[in-house]
C-alpha cells in the first residue's frame, strides 16, 4: 500500500489552531440548532415526538433537548468529547431508526429516506472520527 503524504500546505492548514473545535462545531450545529428550536417551539418538539408515536412526549422531548444540547456542550469540550460524541451518537441512532425507517417506504420516500438514513449514518462516523482524533491529541499543545 502507498502511504500519500499530505502537501505543506494542507498539513500547515490541518494544524492550525483552533481547527479541530471549528470542525466539532460544525459538526454539533444540527444539534445545537435542533435543541435550541425545540426548547424555544416545545410544544412543536412535543407534537414531533407525538408523530413518532413515542409517548409521554413531553418527557420524551425534554430528554431529546436535555441531550442535544448537553451532548453537544460535552463534545465541543476536549475533556469530555468522547462522551458527547458517544451521547450524540447513541441518540441519533436511534432518532434515525424511528423517524427514517426506509425499509417501510415505497417509491421517491423510500429514496429520500435512505439518503436521510445513510447521512445521518455518516455524522455518527463523524461523530467518532472527531473523538479517535480528540482522544489522541490529548496531552499535546
Amino acid at each position: 500500500m502507498i502511504d500519500i503524504a499530505a502537501p505543506r500546505p494542507i498539513n500547515r492548514m490541518l494544524a492550525l489552531p483552533g481547527l479541530d473545535a471549528l470542525a466539532r462545531l460544525a459538526l454539533a450545529s444540527p444539534f445545537l440548532i435542533s435543541g435550541v428550536v425545540k426548547l424555544v417551539d416545545f410544544g412543536g418538539a412535543t407534537a414531533e415526538v407525538t408523530g413518532l408515536g413515542l409517548q409521554p412526549a413531553a418527557l420524551i422531548a425534554a430528554a431529546v433537548i436535555l441531550t442535544q444540547l448537553g451532548g453537544s456542550a460535552l463534545f465541543l469540550t476536549r475533556r469530555t468529547c468522547w462522551l458527547g460524541a458517544g451521547i450524540l451518537a447513541v441518540f441519533t441512532v436511534i432518532a434515525t431508526v424511528l423517524a427514517h425507517p426506509f425499509w417501510m417506504f415505497e417509491g421517491p420516500d423510500r429514496g429520500r429516506q435512505t439518503a436521510t438514513f445513510f447521512e445521518h449514518a455518516a455524522i455518527v462516523g463523524g461523530l467518532i472520527m472527531s473523538a479517535l482524533f480528540v482522544n489522541s491529541r490529548r496531552g499535546q499543545p
